[in-house]
């Protein structure tokens, strides 16, 4: 089949390459604009672009979608189908009418739960014990297309966004060359979605950082692995603000104040929660300082058993 594909971060990487592997023509690639990035400020090419041109395949980087260059582009392509993965832009309806098979998208939840910017992460955020990935018509509204198909995954109790990013990305993939295989084959049976179901993935922001010790120990567990990389988990130790970037649940409960200290030694960092459990901070990163375990930040830093930890302003 004739494809075009639209894609940006590390997360669509695997969508490009299993329908280039699935022998469709993917007669060109859309990617975000490069953007300067670092302290020099150089132009760096998005993953997507990178697979791209490993592939030989021809890139295509509008600025917008709404100025006609892109519908101009898209038309002299002709392309049965567009496939998007984390493109980061919308899509107007001049191009989603152009393909005689439609414009699909992938996912990272289970549509109708989760539309929005940051699925992956709402969902370790809000405890989920399952999420997944949808393949789905493209429309006007956000993430509100017809449902094409579905693939669920349990989260480990231990796994973080980036690490459930990469498996999804390979969920998605999979699903998507068997979807684009039954739009070709006229076998796909497109499901409209329950809007009374919906639920919402904002934008992350660091307003969400700052850790509450009055919560409980699996919510703030929770928090650590769903804002991991960015922007981080919160907490300030004698005085120095962390990103919190790992940490374990204890079996052992506490009786004590929510964020009394309970252990700071080699042994690590026990903190208690407003529920009566105990978090225990495993590695975490000081402002201006590199990753590092926090036994090693509490041989330069003593926190003695007793101390209060307060929630950051």
């Amino acid at each position: 089949m004739r494809i075009v594909f639209m894609g940006t971060p590390d997360f669509a990487v695997p969508s490009l390459r299993a329908l280039e592997q699935a022998g469709h023509e993917i007669c060109g690639v859309f990617t975000q604009p490069d953007k300067p990035k670092n302290r020099g400020m150089k132009l760096q090419q998005s993953p997507v672009k990178e697979c791209a041109l490993a592939l030989g395949l021809p890139v295509y980087q509008p600025a917008g979608m709404r100025d006609g260059e892109a519908l101009a582009i898209l038309r002299s392509l002709e392309p049965e189908l567009i496939a998007v993965a984390a493109y980061g832009k919308l899509l107007p309806v001049e191009i989603l009418d152009l393909p005689r098979l439609g414009c699909v998208n992938v996912h990272s939840s289970l549509l109708p739960r989760y539309r929005g910017a940051a699925p992956i992460n709402w969902a370790i955020l809000n405890g989920e014990d399952e999420t997944g990935v949808t393949i789905m018509y493209m429309a006007e509204g956000m993430d509100t297309g017809d449902i094409l198909a579905q693939a669920g995954t349990p989260i480990a109790l231990d796994e973080n966004a980036p690490q459930l990013f990469a498996r999804l990305a390979e969920l998605g993939a999979g699903l998507l060359v068997d979807t684009v295989a039954a739009l070709e084959a006229g076998t796909a049976h497109p499901v409209p979605q329950d809007d009374a179901l919906a639920t919402h993935a904002p934008m992350l922001s660091r307003e969400l950082s700052p850790m509450d010790w009055t919560r409980t120990a699996r919510q703030l567990h929770d928090q650590v692995r769903g804002l991991h990389p960015w922007p981080a988990a919160t907490a300030l130790l004698d005085g120095v603000r962390c990103k919190v970037l790992c940490t374990a649940l204890s079996d052992k409960t506490a009786g004590e104040a929510p964020g009394t200290v309970l252990r700071a030694d080699k042994r690590g960092l026990k903190v208690a929660c407003g529920d009566g459990g105990v978090l225990e901070i495993l590695e975490l990163q000081p402002d201006g300082k590199k990753a590092m375990a926090a036994s090693a930040f509490l041989a330069g830093h003593p926190v003695p058993p007793g101390t209060i930890l307060m929630k950051q302003e």
